[in-house]
């Protein structure tokens, strides 16, 4: 027989937070309250300990004071004297009212009442009309037996205000163990709380999230279910109905590049073949001029068959339906093979191109290294001016080999940097050539290298004044190859 719970998320969230707060919530109150007290208690103690301080202080003084009033008066018998000795008997009096609070709490009851009463006998003593010189003097020795009293009164109260503040201590102590021994409890209970509701909404939550880098990953072919509360099996329906559309997007994205890609290749393949014809004089000879149309025309014929091969090698990475065709082949022959095909846009445009290629052996696609290479000469060309330069670099280096695009063109934006290599992605920079590209070149160059498991990079330095790529292809084969020779 299962348990009765919530079947929606929310329900079981706002279960498992009542389960887990409500201990909490009672420790707190708990806390509150023993803080409350004890935060009343050592008030109340601060304030009598210093009223009681002070009072002590002010009863010594008042009685040195009568003292002095009382020889004063033994002496002058004026009724100036009088009336100030009486005066100062109020005081003692209205002090030791002050006092009694706390000694009753002390049980100086006795002792502070005695203190205004001898007074009271010694005014009574040096007011009688006839007093002897003996008599004075006797009533004035009672003064010592006063400041005894005094002294032991105030001892006493010092005493009980220490012995409250151990007592306050204690509770301290005592509320702090209590709290460690709540802590200590509440803790594993917490735990096993939390877990319990952590395993309730785990499973749905990892198909959710598996479902989710599916559909990242391009994965449409594979239904999505999720199994759990009821708002993520909404959830789950709701993620099932996305990659359902994202595949019918997907498969009208590839029909619609077959297609075109069809309509496009068969009028180019006339053009192109024309050009070829007119070119070799099949028609009759061309002079200057028309020659120099013509290999205009056959010139951006070519480059509207690398736009389409873009476009599906772009289609082919998406559904990753191309693979690796791994071979060594000599890499500065493909960067001069890949420049003298652009010779002609190179000359157009005056730009000087600089090759600095390292004489070595690639291990990689050969093909997708032209495109590599391709597109990105293609590129720098487009927005290179007139009369600039564009500068391949291309070495050897332990485990890789460095492939380096800079130009002299105005340059990447900096806020256009991070989405260069983002399909169909065009900057603001103006694009010279009379063809407009189609903003996925880079897109495939990234591809490419990414299938070599390389990087590229956009470099910011000072050597170029225009944009500067790095590609770092990794040479796992030629690694493998030296290790085996070594170990030969």
């Amino acid at each position: 027989m299962s348990l009765p719970r919530p079947r929606s998320l929310n329900g079981l969230i706002l279960v498992g937070f009542g389960l887990v707060a409500l201990p909490l919530l009672i420790a707190v109150v708990w806390a509150l309250i023993s803080l409350d007290r004890l935060a009343a208690h050592s008030e109340q103690l601060i304030v009598s300990g210093v009223a009681a301080a002070e009072n002590n202080r002010a009863l010594a003084q008042q009685v040195g004071s009568f003292e002095r009033l009382a020889r004063q008066y033994l002496v002058l018998r004026t009724e100036d004297s009088r009336s100030l000795v009486h005066q100062d008997l109020e005081s003692i009096a209205e002090t030791v009212d002050l006092i009694m609070p706390l000694a009753e709490l002390a049980d100086a009851t006795d002792l502070a009442r005695s203190i205004p009463e001898r007074a009271a006998r010694i005014v009574d003593s040096l007011s009688q009309e006839m007093v002897s010189e003996n008599d004075g003097q006797d009533a004035i020795a009672e003064f010592a037996t006063i400041r005894q009293d005094v002294t032991r009164l105030s001892a006493i109260l010092s005493t009980h205000i220490e012995l409250e503040l151990q007592g306050l201590q204690e509770s301290i102590r005592r509320a702090q163990r209590v709290s460690a021994w709540q802590t200590a409890a509440l803790v594993p209970g917490t735990v096993v709380i939390v877990l319990f509701f952590t395993l309730l909404v785990a499973k749905p939550i990892r198909q959710i999230d598996g479902a989710i880098n599916q559909l990242g990953q391009s994965g449409f072919s594979r239904p999505i279910e999720v199994k759990g509360p009821t708002d993520l099996e909404r959830l789950g329906r709701q993620l099932e109905w996305l990659r359902v559309r994202l595949l019918e997007l997907a498969q009208e994205k590839n029909r619609f590049l077959r297609h075109m890609s069809h309509e496009l290749k068969t009028p180019l393949a006339n053009i192109r073949e024309g050009t070829e014809l007119l070119l070799d004089g099949t028609v009759g000879e061309l002079d200057a001029p028309q020659r120099e149309v013509t290999e205009i025309l056959r010139q951006n014929g070519l480059k509207l068959q690398r736009l389409i091969e873009n476009l599906l090698s772009f289609s082919a990475w998406q559904t990753k339906n191309e693979v690796l065709s791994l071979n060594q082949f000599s890499l500065r022959a493909l960067v001069v093979s890949v420049a003298k095909a652009q010779r002609l846009a190179l000359k157009s445009a005056q730009i000087h191109l600089r090759l600095q290629v390292e004489d070595c052996a690639i291990t990689a696609d050969r093909d997708k290294m032209r495109t590599v290479l391709d597109n990105l000469l293609s590129n720098a060309i487009k927005f290179t001016p007139r009369g600039g330069s564009i500068t391949i670099r291309a070495n050897s280096q332990p485990g890789a080999c460095v492939l380096e695009f800079a130009d002299t063109g105005p340059g990447i934006p900096e806020d256009e940097g991070p989405r260069i290599f983002d399909a169909f992605f065009q900057g603001k920079q103006k694009q010279g050539g009379h063809i407009a590209g189609t903003g996925i070149g880079l897109s495939v160059v990234l591809e490419c290298v990414q299938a070599h498991d390389g990087v590229i990079e956009l470099v910011d330095s000072d050597e170029f004044p225009g944009a500067h790529f790095r590609i770092r292809i990794p040479q796992k084969q030629t690694i493998q190859n030296q290790r085996m020779a070594a170990s030969a």
